[in-house]
């Protein structure tokens, strides 16, 4: 009896364009523990820094040439450089067909990120963005509870993302290419509001340099009122050495608190939930937040979906950065 071999599992292959930190440490490692995705090239202006990765992690193709770049064996790319070269790399990549994964904030302006997904759109490639908090299981407990009212009416969501980081020549120091925290950690920020608490109506806050003087702030706070009812609050910074970072959601009749998540990588990360009438409930969560958004990722490109998270969150949550940094008139 002839046996029928099973048909074979299509692998995505990627290939990264911007070869920083992030990429190196965070985005090739994970992407090899993915068994659907291959990384078959990388791209940077530094032909030096792309041989280096490529050679590092025994890749067939560099180039510091986007073009020749997008014409290499890939289907899809991640486009991890600096934030004022997403508009470019990701509107070429669409052009060329390939599906797109786009670093946060997903443009300099949302005129760019309109543009962006337009043309993805018009060449049939999906687009998302890399929002990962999304994907930690504490967050999507914390959604499911606020969303099954367990916590009565929403009244506040609070978050908190601050380090020290003094400025330095990285393009996260310099305003035309789209530095500061609140457009490096804060549009994280905004978008799981958005997530947790709902569409927001309306931004309020402020932008200072309380430690370190430089083009762009080290310090942003932000009030943001929900569509369905109640605030969200947010501060960002590059000038706290000890920050706690925490999550808190206040409800009615229920609190939440998510601690060692923010900011933090691979740690085990504690969720409190007080709930009227009960004891206090604690679970603790260990996991890889970027693992798992690339393996929804490759999901929705591999069969062609709409990813969890879009383009249209990206442009929604730089309209937000926009409105907020018009109001604080830096």
């Amino acid at each position: 009896m002839k046996t029928i071999k099973p048909p074979r599992v299509k692998k995505l292959k990627w290939g990264a364009a911007g070869c920083g930190r992030f990429t190196e440490f965070t985005f090739i490692p994970n992407l090899h523990l993915l068994r659907r995705s291959t990384l078959n090239s990388v791209f940077s202006n530094d032909l030096k820094r792309a041989k280096f990765i490529s050679e590092k992690f025994g890749l067939p193709n560099y180039f510091n040439n986007y073009a020749d770049f997008l014409k290499s064996d890939i289907d899809a790319v991640y486009v991890g450089s600096a934030n004022n070269h997403h508009y470019e790399e990701v509107i070429k990549a669409a052009e060329a067909g390939k599906h797109i994964l786009c670093e946060k904030p997903i443009a300099m302006t949302s005129a760019e990120a309109r543009e962006m997904i337009n043309v993805c759109k018009k060449n049939n490639v999906r687009l998302s963005v890399n929002y990962s908090l999304r994907f930690h299981p504490l967050i999507l407990k914390a959604k499911e509870l606020i969303d099954k009212q367990m916590l009565g009416k929403l009244i506040s969501i609070n978050l908190n993302y601050n380090f020290d980081m003094p400025p330095n020549s990285n393009y996260r120091f310099v305003k035309a290419q789209g530095g500061g925290p609140l457009r490096d950690v804060g549009t994280h920020m905004i978008d799981l509001l958005r997530f947790i608490g709902g569409e927001i109506t309306t931004v309020n806050g402020v932008m200072d340099n309380i430690i370190y003087k430089g083009e762009v702030e080290d310090f942003t706070a932000a009030i943001c009122n929900f569509k369905n009812g109640g605030y969200g609050y947010f501060n960002v910074s590059f000038n706290s050495k000890k920050a706690f970072n925490r999550i808190e959601i206040l409800g009615h009749t229920g609190t939440i608190s998510i601690d060692q998540l923010i900011g933090a990588k691979n740690t085990t990360s504690k969720l409190n939930i007080l709930l009227e009438s009960e004891a206090r409930k604690t679970f603790r969560k260990r996991a890889n937040k970027i693992f798992n958004l690339l393996k929804s990722v490759q999901k929705s490109f591999l069969q062609n979906e709409e990813p969890l998270i879009t383009g249209e969150d990206g442009y929604r949550n730089l309209k937000l950065i926009e409105e907020l940094e018009g109001k604080c008139h830096r």
